[in-house]
């Protein structure tokens, strides 16, 4: 409960030197390209007198695993404040050298970019070739050679348009989403994965990220293979085949990875090279197909249904066509696959020069160039090829047919293509894949430019999929990835993660199912669009103070809408692979929650939480209290976290999960001291907590005395309705030998809890309850084994022989150990047995109790604390076998009575006993061997004048107020032998419960005094099993009203 004695711990701020008597030293930082420059001069000429403090300084707002490899460290406030005091000036150093280990094998901090210099050899791309390029190269796929005509056929230009510009609403807000995401702060690599892990935290980042990286995976096969079915119909038509057309498509698509492969790992400056080239074939290939709508058509061109430009063509295509099992949606989620490259620059982002300006600049322009490209493709196609034609170059009009009925334009333009009414035709727009080819100046440039559509996206998927999945492993979300995380070269290349790549989309190649997996792929990129467009309505929503994205044209009910048009397109496009897809993310979503990863990346559903949480306390405020809705909230002064794990146990399983928890700590001693222990001790309990499955919080207090700590504790603990009401504390087993002032600061306590109306819990094992001495012990042996650890690492490293520094160090460190060790050794047998009873005593609530029973003695009416609690403990799942028994105090002649009187306000409270026992003879006199144990317990604290003159006796009670006077004992004679008796009668009758509860006395202020307090609660309690003593508020905790 309390700290006597403080030790005085690490200081703050590490790099704060009390020693030192000359003036503040501004010392020089060292910058990793090499550069030097004096952190705080300008104070002293700006202030015109040295100070600590300093001005603003970007290199004080560095995350401590910075990549520059530097943080400057600014002053603390006690370093500010504590100064003069001290009477010694301070040199507080610039910076803060890392060790260099980075965050590899740990789950990081969200470490910043440094901005990198010419001498670390690494390539940084600009906007244009990291992002720009790739996100064109991606969305410009074979879509726009192969399948772009059919569909503005089948929905017609009207609805082709519809269908595009709603691809493009979907990726342009979840453009400007990811565009206020990535300009609210510092972007490393991981693309996709880092902005929503970042925002979301890692249960969503983790799933969607494994799920995009398989995806990217997947699609370089998909992507492959088109290429591969590409050069197969050209081998086909060259009568070229090696085995058959499937083999051959094996064949081909395995030599492509492999060389895309060996393209990737050679570097990312050769992969973007090769990027420009096919962008440059791309764009050859996209101006060959408005060139050759301007070329006079020719008479085998006319045959297959192209005519140049015609409005008669032009306005037949505006309405839909749709062909039989077809519709708008059917069409829609054909198309807008196409539209599902906006992330290839963004993927990249830990190889980007500015991510921050980049990945909006780029993916904007990116979805506006594409989105018109598509727009005008389709337009000039629509304009230009009618929808179905026979090929025959004899099919011409007849003079004198009426033109009416299908093929109306075609007929007006001297074709009779009628027949494509009653059979299939294999040309048109909605016949024909090959319109590209047909409508180009130069048909092998199409293929050119097929070729270059299918082999950039996939290079692009080759080079996504692997940085995704390194950043993801290196957070260490999934353990078992963490192999991958390693990266080689300047530009820590992911080649584990490029082979990981290699051998998933070769398997898919010889095995997948393209056709059956294809549509859970879009899937999977678009539940990770829909995660960006929900991150940033997220993080608008919750309004934290640190969303303040440098971005400002997004909004976040257009992100929402980008998010639900996201998972609507998902059913659209395939409604099983949206399920799988759903799923797969929430399993992995489960997954990570479970094994609660170790990372703290300020995510918007931590700022949600806690906005919701004021809330809720907010409304709870305007409710009054009913006793409907009562439930203990505990505030258990159990000192460290640690130190009293029986009465945390046992708080615990009465609040679990649905009430306040509160273990509480005072520290006392001078403030400087107390402060300093308290703010160290903080974290530090709570983490424990945490990892041990406490529900409950560590508060602490620094005060001069126990009593105030506990005062201030009482009073200002909780918020709003969220505040404690019942008050747990451990009996003081040593107050017979404790001072005078800390029995009355224990008293005092408990008269303080009944002033401030709490309910009282007090627990007493005969083992005692406080652990502290034995952590104390295990931590110090802990210690002086690293130590050691550390010396003969050292040692070893240096051969066997001390050099350097460490030579001066080992004789200290070695006499540390030994102090430490002869501190440390093994305690006396008779020690070593009571702590052994001791931690064993301890852990007995943190596990399932035996079966046996609760024996509650409810002698006096607190309002029902005092039986609602032990029912509490029944419902638990450790207690569950213990069942409750009830003894009350009645009457001699009546107990028949008294026992159906009680057993029906139990059944109207609704609580179930196994017995009911009357005990009518509490009233006796308590034997005499009991009243002597009560005797030799307070004699050391009688003050005995009734053996002395009046004149003496009034000095000793001025000299010695605390002592227990005659009269004292003699006026409260029957309420100190009540407690000796009763604890004859518990001997009797509970000697073998798993847990006693009795109603606990009270003593009346300035009547009773500290001492004699102290024999009730200790005489009472005396040789039992584990006890509680309760006193409820006396205001109703119970009701049979509904």
């Amino acid at each position: 409960m309390e700290r006597l004695k403080s030790n005085r711990g690490e200081h703050i701020n590490p790099a704060y030197d009390a020693t030192l008597d000359e003036p503040p030293v501004y010392e020089e930082t060292n910058f990793s390209n090499g550069e030097h420059r004096p952190v705080r001069p300008s104070v002293v000429s700006a202030f015109g007198h040295d100070t600590l403090d300093r001005v603003p300084n970007i290199d004080f707002y560095r995350n401590a695993g910075s990549m520059s490899g530097h943080r400057a460290v600014r002053p603390s406030l006690q370093e500010l404040h504590d100064v003069f005091q001290k009477n010694g000036a301070i040199s507080v150093p610039g910076t803060v050298e890392d060790d260099g280990n980075g965050s590899d094998g740990t789950p990081s901090d969200d470490l910043e970019s440094a901005v990198p210099t010419d001498d670390e050899g690494g390539v940084k791309f600009g906007w244009i070739r990291g992002v720009l390029v790739r996100c064109m190269l991606n969305i410009w796929g074979v879509m726009l050679f192969i399948r772009l005509s059919w569909v503005f056929g089948q929905a017609g230009w009207g609805l082709g348009i519809v269908v595009i510009a709603l691809s493009c609403v979907v990726t342009t807000i979840t453009g400007l989403s990811m565009s206020a995401i990535c300009t609210n702060g510092v972007v490393r690599g991981g693309g996709a994965y880092y902005l929503i892990s970042r925002s979301l935290g890692p249960e969503f980042g983790g799933s969607i990220g494994l799920i995009f990286a398989f995806a990217n995976a997947v699609a370089v096969a998909m992507y492959v293979v088109g290429f591969a079915e590409t050069v197969v119909d050209l081998l086909k038509d060259n009568e070229a085949i090696m085995v058959d057309e499937i083999n051959d498509i094996r064949i081909v698509g395995c030599i492509t990875v492999v060389l895309l492969l060996a393209l990737s790992v050679a570097g990312m400056e050769w992969e973007a090279k090769a990027q420009i080239l096919l962008l440059v074939v791309l764009l050859v290939a996209i101006v060959n197909v408005f060139v050759g709508t301007v070329i006079p058509a020719t008479t085998d061109k006319k045959s297959k249904g192209f005519f140049n430009y015609d409005s008669k063509i032009f306005l037949e295509n505006f309405t839909p066509s749709f062909t039989e099992n077809e519709n708008f949606f059917s069409v829609f989620s054909i198309f807008f696959p196409a539209a599902t490259g906006i992330l290839a620059g963004a993927n990249i982002s830990g190889d980007l020069r500015d991510p921050q300006a980049a990945i909006p600049k780029g993916t904007l322009l990116a979805i506006l160039i594409t989105g018109i490209t598509y727009l005008g493709v389709g337009i000039c196609v629509s304009a230009t090829v009618v929808r179905e034609a026979t090929g025959n170059i004899n099919d011409t009009m007849t003079a004198g047919v009426s033109c009416n009925g299908s093929a109306v334009a075609a007929c007006q333009l001297g074709w009779n293509f009628s027949s494509c009414t009653e059979k299939k035709c294999d040309f048109g727009s909605l016949n024909n894949n090959q319109v590209m080819t047909m409508v180009s100046g130069f048909g092998p440039l199409i293929i050119a430019g097929t070729f270059s559509a299918t082999l950039s996206s996939a290079l692009a998927s080759l080079v996504s999929a692997p940085k995704v999945f390194q950043a993801l492993c290196k957070d260490n979300i999934y353990k078992i990835l963490h192999f991958f995380a390693k990266g080689y070269g300047k530009n820590n290349e992911p080649i584990r993660g490029y082979v990981l790549t290699f051998i998933i989309s070769v398997a898919f190649i010889l095995v997948g199912n393209l056709n059956t997996i294809a549509p859970i792929i879009s899937n999977f990129f678009l539940a990770s669009y829909a995660l960006v467009n929900f991150s940033c309505f997220h993080a608008s929503y919750a309004k934290s103070p640190g969303w303040r994205p440098a971005y400002k044209y997004y909004n976040m009910w257009l992100s929402l809408l980008g998010a639900l048009l996201c998972c609507v397109v998902m059913f659209v496009i395939n409604w099983w692979a949206a399920l799988i897809t759903y799923g797969i993310e929430i399993l992995l979503y489960i997954y990570v929650k479970v094994k609660k990863p170790d990372v703290n990346w300020g995510s918007s559903t931590q700022a949600v939480t806690f906005v919701s949480a004021v809330n809720n306390a907010l409304s709870l405020s305007g409710v009054e209290d009913h006793v409907k809705n009562f439930r203990p909230q505990i505030l258990a002064l159990s000192g460290s976290a640690r130190a009293r794990p029986a009465l945390l146990d046992l708080a615990h399983s009465l609040s679990k999960n649905y009430g306040l928890c509160l273990t509480c700590e005072v520290f006392v001693g001078p403030r400087s001291e107390a402060l300093e222990e308290m703010n160290a001790a903080m974290e530090k309990n709570q983490l424990w907590l945490r990892k041990t499955k406490r529900k409950a919080f560590y508060a602490a207090v620094a005060c001069d005395s126990f009593r105030e700590g506990t005062k201030s504790l009482l009073q200002a603990s909780g918020l709003g309705r969220m505040r404690p009401n019942t008050l747990m504390v451990g009996f003081q087993k040593n107050w017979r030998t404790a001072s005078t002032e800390a029995v009355q600061s224990y008293v005092g306590m408990l008269h303080d809890a009944f002033d401030f109306e709490y309910g009282t819990v007090m627990l007493r094992m005969d083992q005692g309850l406080d652990v502290s001495h034995i952590i104390e012990a295990e931590e110090e042996m802990l210690k002086a084994a690293k130590e050691q650890q550390a010396l003969d690492n050292e040692m070893m490293s240096n051969g066997g022989k001390a050099k350097g520094l460490f030579r001066k160090s080992r004789k200290s460190s070695q006499q540390v150990l030994t102090t430490r060790v002869s501190v440390c050794g093994p305690p006396p047998p008779q020690v070593a047995k009571m702590n052994e009873r001791l931690l064993e005593a301890s852990a007995q609530f943190h596990k399932k109790q035996p079966k046996g029973t609760i024996d509650v003695w409810w002698l006096f009416d607190d309002g029902g604390l005092t039986l609602l609690l032990p029912y509490i403990l029944t419902t638990r799942k450790k207690w569950k076998d213990s069942k409750l028994r009830i003894f009350i105090a009645g009457q001699p002649g009546r107990c028949e009575l008294d026992k159906q009187e009680m057993k029906s306000l139990l059944h109207k409270f609704r609580i179930t006993c196994t017995d009911i026992n009357v005990i009518d003879d509490i009233h006796v006199q308590p034997r005499a061997d009991s009243l002597k144990k009560l005797e030799e317990m307070i004699k050391p604290f009688c003050l005995h004048e009734g053996s002395k003159d009046t004149v003496q006796a009034e000095a000793m009670r001025k000299e010695q107020p605390w002592r227990i006077t005659d009269e004292e004992l003699s006026t409260f004679e029957e309420k100190t032998n009540l407690q000796v008796r009763l604890n004859e009668v518990l001997q009797e009758n509970s000697k073998s419960a798993n847990l006693i509860v009795v109603s606990m006395p009270i003593a009346r202020k300035e009547s009773v005094s500290d001492f004699l307090y102290m024999a009730w609660l200790d005489i009472l309690t005396k040789d039992l099993p584990p006890t509680l003593l309760i006193r409820g508020n006396h205001k109703s905790v119970l009701t049979f009203y509904s």
